[in-house]
Order: structure tokens, then C-alpha cells, then sequence
């Protein structure tokens, strides 16, 4: 799948022309409402009506269909920080709209500003975004919109819209294998922090009684394939991709052994974001072989439709 680096063109220089506030951000960021000094998702106030939110995090595959041709676009910090800056140059704090398709007045962009470090303040929010994410808080004097969209949860992140040039661009072996260890390692450190809460609360309980974790076996044959399929192709290149997670979830799902729910959903969760680097005909690419590793496109698919089904219990 292509992936397109979009940029700004200096003999052009448009840039963001407005932000619109969505439903399903194609960042997969929420913003907060602000109430004085305590800050939780969605909680609002009457009197300051402020949004805080990323509008362009740099280096994120978002992904996009033009008719039958699938593609991941993604923006370099370099071009995230002249969009913000032309965003402001161009005058067009005060241009908004809902789903990109109805133009808003009274909502304004009153502060901006490039995450330069884990420090930043946007942290103290709750927002763990990367540096070189540009944020923005916006004033929303709207009443509609405040009381029938943001206070009801019907808009609950931010979704640029401008103009950029593009190249098609497939990044470096090292810059895949490096995401896709981030990816793991978060997806390892999240189910981390889920197995020491279920212990911290059972150790709370004086029964005396384990608390055990429903896991799932039912997986089609082709998941324990690819992952048999990705431990070999590892093992030809010296086992150079993926982490320890990575291949500890192979050898789990090679053997058919039983996953949780909290796996299953981790396993949805690398599997959608790690797609972008998958290429079936790259047998020696890290992007392909840690893909197969975590069961490959029919895991995802599996695991996807597993979610629903108990959901839905």
C-alpha cells in the first residue's frame, strides 16, 4: 500500500485553510474541554468554552480511499510547523466547519502552539501526543454548537483542511523497523498497566479467590500459518525484526495457544496500525514479517469481528 508524504508547495503556500470538528478525527485524538484547573475528557464549562486538541501530529499514517485506490498519507514535523504558522499568516483562525462540509462562526483558534517536548503542557491535559504535534485551543461562542454537538459527544476531535502537495514515499527500512517496535512496545506497556490493575484489585479482595482472565482460541487456521510463516522468514534474516512482544505473540499463536480479550483487542489495535508497513511481496522486510508475526491480515480480521461478537453479549 502506498504511503504519500504530503507537503506544503513554497510557490503555493496555502496550507490549513480551516479546522473542522468531527466525530471520528482521522488523527485518533480526542480534544478536552477545559473547567478551570481540572481537566477530563469531554467535560465542559459555560463560561470558558474552550477545545484543546492536535490538529497535525507529524509522522502519523492516516488512512485514505480514492475510489478503489487505498493509500496512507502522513505529514513530516517540517511541514506541520509551516502549516500551523501559514495557518495563522493566511488569517484563517476564525474559518471552521462541521465534518468538513458545513461552514460554523463562533468558533476561533485562540492559541497554538508546536509540542517542543514531554514537558509541554498539553501532558498536564492528559494529551500524550508526540513532539511536534501542533495544538490548538479554540473558543467556541456558538451556542448550537456547544450545547447540541461538544456537551452530547456528537464532536469530539479535530480534522484539518487545506491543500499540499504530495510524493509517494515509502520510508526507510530502519525508520519501519524502529515505528513498528514503538507500536509493540506500546501495545506491550498497555497490557502491562491492564494485568497490574486486575492484580492491585484482587489483591484488594479478601477472599482469597484468583481472578482469571477468559482467553480465546477460536482463531482460524491461517492466523497460526502466518505466524508460523513470519517465524521462519525471521529466522532467515537472523531474527533481526520485530521485539520480544512480537515474537513471543508468534510463538503463542503458532501453538493455537488461548488469547484475552485485552490480547485480542492489542492484537486489532498493532495489526490497524501496523498495516501500513505490510507488503506482501517484501519476504525480507520487517514490515511484512512482523505483520505475519502478529497473525497477519486474517488475525486482524478475526480479531476485529471477536471484539464485536463479545460486545455485543
Amino acid at each position: 500500500m502506498d504511503i504519500v508524504e504530503l507537503f506544503i508547495d513554497e510557490q503555493d503556500a496555502i496550507g490549513i485553510e480551516a479546522i473542522s470538528v468531527v466525530e471520528y478525527p482521522a488523527i485518533e485524538e480526542d480534544f478536552i474541554a477545559l473547567k478551570g484547573q481540572e481537566i477530563k475528557l469531554a467535560e465542559v464549562d459555560t463560561e470558558k468554552r474552550i477545545l484543546m486538541g492536535a490538529a497535525l501530529i507529524p509522522n502519523k499514517p492516516i488512512y485514505r480511499r480514492n475510489d478503489d485506490h487505498e493509500y496512507y498519507i502522513y505529514f513530516s514535523k517540517n511541514t506541520v510547523r509551516k502549516a500551523s504558522e501559514l495557518f495563522f499568516i493566511n488569517g484563517n483562525q476564525n474559518n471552521s466547519t462541521y465534518e468538513h462540509q458545513m461552514p460554523l462562526t463562533g468558533l476561533s483558534v485562540v492559541e497554538s502552539w508546536i509540542v517542543e517536548s514531554e514537558k509541554d503542557k498539553s501532558r498536564h491535559y492528559g494529551l500524550e501526543v508526540p513532539v511536534g504535534t501542533w495544538m490548538v485551543s479554540m473558543k467556541v461562542l456558538n451556542d448550537d454548537i456547544w450545547n447540541n454537538y461538544v456537551k452530547t459527544g456528537k464532536v469530539k476531535g479535530f480534522s484539518i483542511e487545506g491543500y499540499f502537495a504530495d510524493k509517494a514515499e515509502r520510508p526507510k527500512d530502519k525508520s519501519i523497523k524502529d515505528d513498528l517496535a514503538r507500536i509493540e512496545e506500546e501495545e506491550a506497556e498497555y497490557l502491562l498497566g491492564q494485568i497490574k490493575g486486575i492484580i492491585k484489585q484482587d489483591k484488594r479482595l479478601k477472599s482469597g479467590k484468583r481472578t482469571e482472565m477468559e482467553s480465546y482460541s477460536d482463531y482460524p487456521e491461517s492466523v497460526r500459518n502466518n505466524a508460523k510463516r513470519g517465524l521462519e522468514l525471521n529466522e532467515k534474516v537472523n531474527n533481526k525484526c520485530a521485539t520480544q512482544v512480537g515474537k513471543v505473540r508468534a510463538q503463542q499463536l503458532a501453538q493455537g495457544k488461548p488469547v484475552s480479550l485485552e490480547t485480542i483487542k492489542r492484537m486489532f489495535s498493532y495489526l490497524s496500525r501496523a498495516e501500513v508497513y505490510y507488503d506482501k511481496g517484501e519476504t525480507t522486510d520487517c514490515g511484512y514479517i512482523s505483520y505475519l508475526l502478529w497473525g497477519g491480515k486474517s488475525a486482524k480480521s478475526w480479531a476485529e469481528a471477536k471484539i464485536k461478537s463479545l460486545e455485543n453479549e
